[in-house]
């Protein structure tokens, strides 16, 4: 049975049998949504990304 490290907290769980995974748990889980939820995460996007996307807003 595969092992895995959780990203919030770093325990180690079960991947194949675990509900939550990449987490460890729900908690873990909720906490780095919480995290998404107060932007303390960010996505870097290059600006040509972003004008081709204004530009070709149907495709």
């Amino acid at each position: 049975m595969e092992r895995v490290k959780c990203p919030n907290c770093g325990r180690r769980t079960s991947w194949e049998d675990n509900p939550f995974r990449p987490f460890c748990s729900e908690k873990c889980k909720l906490a780095d949504l919480s995290k998404w939820l107060n932007e303390e995460y960010t996505v870097i996007v290059e600006e040509s990304s972003l004008e081709e996307d204004e530009a070709n807003p149907g495709a």
